[in-house]
C-alpha cells in the first residue's frame, strides 16, 4: 500500500501533467518547482485532500490558495528572472513565493493574516529558505525593499493600490494578478492580467480568464449612497 508521502507524490506529478503543461505552460523553472514543491505543506490540516484540485482551496477568513494552472500561467506571463527582487502580496502559506523562490528571484512574501504567517513560517525555512516573510497591510506594499522588478498580488483586486504600484521598477517593472469587476466588487469572471512599468504608467495587458477569488484586504471600501 502506497504511503501517504507517495500519493502525494503521484498527486503532484499529475497535476503537472494534467493541469499545467496542457494550459501552454512550457517554463521548465514553473514546471520543475511545481513537481517538486510539495503544495499540502502549505495547506491547513483541514483541506489536505484539496493540494492537488485544480481549483482554488480555502485557506481561511476568505483566503485561497490559488489555483495551480492559475498561478503557472500568471508567473510565466511576468517571466521571472535570475535575481530580480520580487514581492508577492497576500502570499499566503507561502506557495506561490516558494515557486518564484526556484525560479531564482529574491522573494519578500508579504502577508497579514496570523494563522496564514503562522503557516508560511513553518513551511518556507524547509521549502524555499532564500523567502524573506514580512508582515503588514496588504496595499500597502513593503517600501523597505522596492523598487520591485517583479510583484504578484496573490488573490483577484479591483484595482492595482497606488502603493504598490508606485513600488515597481519604473523602467523594468512587472505585476501580475487578477482584476474583477469594480461595479460588482465581485469575482465571478476575473482576468489574469500582465501590468508593465512606462514613464506613461503602467500599460496593462489581459492574459486569460479566469475565476479566481478576491484578496478581502484589498477590496474596495463600499461608498455610502443616497
Amino acid at each position: 500500500m502506497a504511503t501517504q508521502a507517495e500519493v502525494f507524490a503521484d498527486a503532484r506529478k499529475k497535476m503537472v501533467d494534467s493541469q499545467i503543461r496542457p494550459n501552454r505552460v512550457t517554463d521548465p523553472r514553473i514546471l520543475s518547482a511545481m513537481r517538486r514543491l510539495p503544495r499540502e505543506r502549505f495547506l491547513p490540516p483541514s483541506v489536505l485532500a484539496m493540494a492537488y484540485v485544480d481549483d482554488d482551496v480555502p485557506l481561511g477568513n476568505g483566503r485561497y490558495l490559488m489555483e495551480p494552472m492559475v498561478l503557472a500561467r500568471m508567473l510565466q506571463a511576468a517571466q521571472p528572472r535570475e535575481n530580480e527582487r520580487t514581492l508577492v502580496v497576500g502570499s499566503g502559506t507561502g506557495y506561490g513565493a516558494a515557486v518564484l523562490a526556484a525560479c531564482g528571484c529574491r522573494v519578500v512574501a508579504l502577508e497579514d493574516d496570523p494563522a496564514l504567517l503562522g503557516i508560511a513560517n513553518a513551511v518556507l525555512p524547509t521549502e524555499a529558505p532564500s523567502v524573506t516573510v514580512v508582515s503588514g497591510p496588504l496595499a500597502a506594499g513593503w517600501a523597505a525593499n522596492a523598487p520591485y522588478d517583479l510583484i504578484l498580488i496573490e488573490g483577484a483586486v479591483p484595482e492595482i493600490p497606488a502603493a504598490v504600484q508606485q513600488q515597481l521598477h519604473r523602467e523594468e517593472g512587472r505585476l501580475v494578478t487578477a482584476l474583477f469587476d469594480t461595479l460588482r466588487d465581485q469575482a465571478g469572471t476575473t482576468r489574469a492580467i500582465l501590468a508593465e512599468a512606462t514613464v506613461a504608467g503602467l500599460s496593462i495587458t489581459p492574459i486569460f480568464d479566469c475565476a479566481t477569488p478576491p484578496l478581502p484586504a484589498l477590496r474596495r471600501t463600499p461608498a455610502f449612497e443616497f
